[in-house]
């Protein structure tokens, strides 16, 4: 199975709602860092190897149709060439609330702290993290990297081939976009940042042993489903 749709906004830009969207119209399963989560034992190591330059694309998303979120938007350029009938989809935010996002979430002291160690920081910093050059805590850095690096999914790819989304823009442009009719129902929404922290373990971060971490994250994402359709 290839990839039919590749969402090329970072985390934090409407992920989830976008993974439920894709799914709920025949794009399912649609890939998301959950989905890493939810399956660590396999699929970190097939991260670990995109990381060190020998992806194997056909591996890491075997059995899914679509991607969002980290870490396959870090490879949205890559992931176009090797899906070349693929469409993508940019989600975007205003800067300065992507900043105060991730700084309170995913990039966040306590949820670094909670991985450090094990294989999943690792991964963490290989597709994200480092990509920062340490301003992590730096919003005038970030945001002006934010709108470049958005910018340049724009650049790199035709306009036939792009979608920028928002949810608030609701069904009618993806489904337009994708060539699919229009649900009879209201468009996914989910705000994870306050449930990120209220799924988490004890520390307020991600389980440390993986079999717990897998838990976790398929606890979480059906939360999220139950709340982006609520």
């Amino acid at each position: 199975m290839a990839l039919e749709v590749i969402g090329a906004g970072l985390g934090r830009n409407a992920t989830f709602s976008l993974k439920f969207a894709l799914e709920h119209i025949g794009y399912g399963p649609c890939y998301h860092m959950s989905e890493v989560l939810a399956d660590g034992r396999r699929a970190i190591p097939l991260w670990l190897d995109v990381i060190g330059g020998t992806p194997d694309w056909d591996a890491v998303f075997a059995g899914f149709r679509s991607t969002t979120d980290y870490p396959a938007c870090s490879y949205w350029r890559e992931l176009a060439d090797h899906f070349p009938q693929a469409k993508v989809v940019l989600t975007t935010r205003d800067p300065d609330s992507w900043f105060d996002s991730v700084s309170d979430t995913i990039f966040s002291a306590r949820m670094n702290d909670s991985v450090k160690g094990t294989p999943f920081e690792a991964l963490l910093d290989g597709v994200a993290i480092s990509h920062f050059d340490g301003h992590l805590t730096d919003r005038a850095w970030m945001t002006d990297w934010y709108l470049r690096r958005n910018q340049a999914v724009v650049d790199g790819l035709p306009p036939e081939r792009l979608l920028q989304f928002h949810p608030r823009d609701g069904w009618e442009p993806l489904c337009a976009f994708l060539g699919v009719p229009v649900p009879d129902s209201p468009f996914p929404r989910v705000n994870s940042r306050d449930e990120l922290g209220a799924q988490s373990d004890e520390h307020g971060g991600i389980p440390a042993d993986p079999v717990a971490r897998e838990g976790f994250a398929r606890e979480y994402i059906e939360a999220m489903r139950a709340k982006a359709f609520s």
